[in-house]
């Protein structure tokens, strides 16, 4: 078979016997593409690749200059390709199987202060030219701040979730996990006021064009039938903008480490953080218990007076 047909069908398993999300499969598949043609450059396939080809293949990743993350996760996807050919009956055996990873860059997550967050939270009520641009971006930024969705959760949330003035959110996370995250009355009343907005302007088009509502809360005329990942991170930046925050400072993955940050330093338990997130594991949860030490530390160097120079 083809390399693409060995992608594709590798891919294919990935969405319906793992519900491995679209942003994964998409990753996988360019990681595939790439070791692809590293092996036809050389004059192999998949079928034909031995254990030294692959290690060549991330020493050049490596050489280019490719983080560890990012190699990590070409290896990843490589395991996973044999490991599927292997029960396919593709391969009889898994050249990738005994070959280390270089592991990952343990790095600090980016956060905002409470402060910062406030002053995005009070620049959304006036973002945009109508009533339905601040309504909607107030509706989202209440929302992942009081919830920490992924984006990719929060942009693609069915209308049916909002209704009836919820307490919480049922969030479908990845592989298809769902969880339930608490709204803060804040969030709720930004939710309740978009919704009434949203249903009403809905209603208008119907009559008017016959339109077919929409299943999303967020509708917008993209091919996924609501507002993009990529439409609210430039939201986000223009909204830094008004707020006096560098854009490069935020994304929506750092609003989701606000959350979950200043919940932490509330005193909020870790396993609930973790449920909230959506984590598998807790250990990827406590990075953020670094984060607070950071700033402990920061707090005693700059404000004890014993870590002062004294003359």
């Amino acid at each position: 078979m083809s390399a693409d047909r060995w992608i594709s069908a590798f891919l294919e398993a990935q969405a319906a016997d793992l519900g491995a999300a679209q942003n994964t499969r998409l990753a996988y598949g360019r990681d595939l593409k790439d070791f692809a043609a590293y092996l036809a450059h050389r004059g192999s396939t998949f079928q034909t690749a031995l254990r030294p080809e692959i290690e060549d293949y991330l020493i050049r990743c490596e050489a280019e200059g490719l983080s560890k993350s990012t190699r990590a996760r070409r290896l990843s996807a490589i395991r996973q390709l044999y490991r599927f050919a292997y029960e396919e009956g593709w391969r009889s055996d898994n050249p990738a199987i005994r070959i280390s990873g270089p592991g990952k860059d343990r790095r600090l997550p980016k956060t905002l202060t409470e402060a910062e967050v406030t002053r995005l939270l009070a620049a959304a009520r006036d973002f945009g030219r109508t009533e339905s641009d601040r309504l909607r971006m107030t509706c989202l930024m209440e929302l992942i701040y009081a919830t920490g969705m992924r984006v990719s959760e929060l942009v693609s949330l069915p209308v049916a979730a909002a209704r009836g003035d919820p307490r919480m959110l049922l969030v479908r996370g990845k592989g298809g996990k769902e969880r339930m995250v608490p709204l803060t009355g804040p969030a709720r009343s930004a939710l309740a006021d978009w919704l009434a907005h949203r249903d009403a302007a809905e209603e208008e088009a119907r009559i008017a064009r016959r339109a077919v509502p929409s299943r999303f809360l967020f509708p917008a005329r993209s091919a996924e039938g609501h507002v993009t990942r990529q439409g609210f991170h430039g939201y986000l930046k223009d909204l830094c903008v008004m707020a006096g925050i560098s854009p490069a400072a935020v994304t929506p993955h750092v609003l989701r480490h606000a959350f979950a940050t200043h919940l932490l330093a509330g005193g909020a338990d870790l396993r609930a953080i973790q449920t909230m997130l959506g984590h598998a594991d807790v250990s990827t949860t406590e990075i953020y218990t670094h984060v607070l030490d950071e700033r402990l530390k920061s707090l005693v160097l700059d404000h004890h007076p014993l870590a002062r120079d004294r003359a």
